[in-house]
């Protein structure tokens, strides 16, 4: 039965800039030494992960193999700000009046500004526990499952304009560090094409990206390998990099680490003192003489003998601590490895509270608009109640007027114009019968008569 792998898809960020960052680079799912893939803000980030990547500073690239792009990846980036932003920069400087407005180099400025200038991602197919038992020819048939990797990532995040992805064969996991350009269109302001990654990567989008990715990797996977292997359940944040700031456990996992280093360095100590001892005994035996009786038998004192016994218990008490200490690596390596998942757990959950609280949030800003709609709504309603209470008593005026005109005044111009509203559908029959019919009673709503009331005795 195959057994499940894991996936890793980790964006760069400004998080992990520090040493003790890097040194927990080691955490990653291949247990790889890759430095924590941080953001790229300027030429000499660049200039670094070049060198990391294409391993220049070691002399190892026949361990690497680059499968999109060139041998140096400062020259990658460039060559796409050129193909994505000159026509755009060009356009921009056309329109200024004043030079000093004008852009004359839109890799120099990104790489002057607060922007990062690129974003590298890497990507990781199974751990360390998978692939260390796996021969050279196995793991390079991760090329072709990688080339798919590029392939559906440009076609997932077309914004996302490659540079260049190297896959590196020199650790313990085959996994491929991708550079590119995160392109945003259509800007209102500045150029209308930008670098954008804060656009492009979301925590939305991320999760999204991720999803499809591990999909896309694990059916290459199996097509390549002719297996049916399953990816491992996802770990949400896992998308995002862990800040060594926040591992407050693996400080108490530091601390056990520690302990079992102490225990080490007492089976060091007592390995010396039995060398020791060792040499003191051979000195005794070579010194032992043949007794007078027999040539055979040796002579030994009775303080030799406590001498030889002492011995006998160091070795004993030494034995026994090696035993325990013979584990001590395998120990401290799932300690190690225990502490960083433990963490990346912490991670996740914290991920997932920070998503629950946004959409707390949003959900009280749409309770916010929604009690303002209904508020307004009421307002509304009232002024429209206003309104149509002041009609009905207009209404019932007019009807009273015109059956009062028909039936007690006998004016044929009201019967007219009654019989002519009929006809076009203004009265309805019920309006209609009031106004001829002088035993049908008009009700006049409480509020117009009480102002009718009220005129009455003003003329009075």
């Amino acid at each position: 039965m195959e057994q499940e792998l894991a996936y890793s898809f980790h964006l760069g960020s400004d998080k992990n800039k520090s040493n003790l960052a890097k040194r927990v680079a080691k955490g990653n799912v291949s247990g790889s030494t890759s430095l924590s893939n941080n953001a790229i803000q300027n030429a000499n980030d660049l200039s670094r992960v070049n060198k990391h990547n294409l391993r220049d500073y070691d002399n190892q690239r026949e361990l690497i193999t680059t499968i999109y792009g060139t041998d140096n990846i400062v020259n990658d980036v460039k060559q796409v700000y050129l193909d994505e932003f000159e026509q755009s920069r060009i356009e921009y400087n056309n329109k200024q009046t004043r030079n000093d407005r004008k852009i004359k180099n839109y890799y120099k400025k990104i790489c002057d500004s607060q922007w990062d200038i690129a974003c590298e991602i890497i990507i990781e197919l199974g751990d360390m526990e998978f692939w260390n038992d796996k021969d050279k020819e196995y793991k390079l048939k991760m090329v072709d499952v990688y080339r798919e990797q590029i392939e559906e990532l440009s076609k997932i995040v077309p914004t996302f304009k490659l540079a260049n992805a190297t896959i590196h064969f020199d650790e313990t996991s085959p996994h491929m560090h991708v550079v590119g350009v995160p392109v945003i269109d259509n800007c209102k302001k500045g150029m209308k094409k930008q670098v954008g990654k804060s656009h492009v990567f979301t925590k939305t989008s991320l999760s999204q990206i991720q999803d499809k990715m591990r999909n896309a990797c694990i059916k290459s996977y199996n097509k390549f390998y002719e297996v049916d292997t399953r990816l491992k359940e996802k770990q949400k944040g896992r998308n995002q990099d862990i800040n060594v700031k926040d591992m407050g456990n693996y400080r108490k996992f530091k601390k056990q680490l520690k302990i079992k280093e102490q225990k080490i360095e007492k089976a060091n100590t007592q390995t010396k003192q039995l060398d020791n001892s060792s040499n003191e005994i051979l000195t005794i035996l070579d010194n032992l003489k043949p007794t007078l009786m027999n040539k055979n038998n040796m002579s030994i004192s009775s303080n030799n003998v406590e001498i030889l016994k002492d011995y006998v218990e160091e070795v004993k008490d030494t034995t026994k601590t090696i035993r325990t200490v013979n584990d001590l690596n395998v120990e401290m390596k799932e300690l190690q490895h225990r502490a960083f998942e433990t963490e990346q757990e912490n991670s996740s959950l914290k991920y997932e509270l920070g998503l629950k609280d946004d959409e707390i949030k949003g959900l009280k800003n749409e309770i916010s608009t929604k009690d303002k709609v209904i508020t307004k709504l009421k307002e509304e309603k009232q002024i429209l109640k206003e309104q149509l209470h002041k009609f009905k008593g207009f209404w019932h005026n007019i009807m009273s007027h015109f059956q009062k005109k028909i039936n007690y005044y006998k004016d044929e111009n009201y019967k007219i114009v009654s019989d002519d509203l009929y006809k076009n559908c203004i009265f309805d029959y019920n309006d209609y019968e009031i106004a001829t019919n002088e035993f049908r009673k008009v009700t006049i709503p409480d509020k117009n008569k009480l102002n009718k009331d009220k005129n009455k005795d003003k003329r009075f």
